[in-house]
């Protein structure tokens, strides 16, 4: 099993920029794509960024060219750099993973707020 925990997470003003970071515990070994996804009030979760073990990354469309996802090197934690940030980028940032069997976990999340 694998827990994940966010941090990183608090107000910030339009233009400016958080760091997210995510440690995994437990089975770590077995972990494989790593990721965030958010969650904006009365809205569906969305995907942000993922990054595989071997580094490869994918971005939602609305976030290339403004956020970074990196992960370290023993693989067990994540980070997203979130640079330029908007009003609407407002929301609960998950951390996700698989393992290699594609069992997936969830961190609780941590709320960014992005005043205007």
């Amino acid at each position: 099993h694998v827990q994940l925990v966010e941090s990183g997470g608090g107000l910030v003003q339009a233009g400016g920029s958080l760091r997210l970071s995510c440690a995994a515990s437990g089975n770590i070994f077995s972990l494989n794509v790593m990721g965030w996804y958010r969650q904006a009030p009365r809205k569906e979760r969305e995907l942000v960024a993922t990054i595989t073990a071997g580094g490869e990354t994918t971005y939602a469309d609305s976030m290339k060219g403004r956020f970074i996802i990196s992960r370290d090197g023993a693989k067990s934690s994540v980070y997203l750099q979130m640079n330029s940030l908007k009003p609407e980028d407002t929301a609960v940032y998950y951390c996700h993973a698989f393992d290699d069997g594609l069992t997936q976990f969830w961190g609780k999340g941590t709320l960014v707020t992005v005043s205007s």
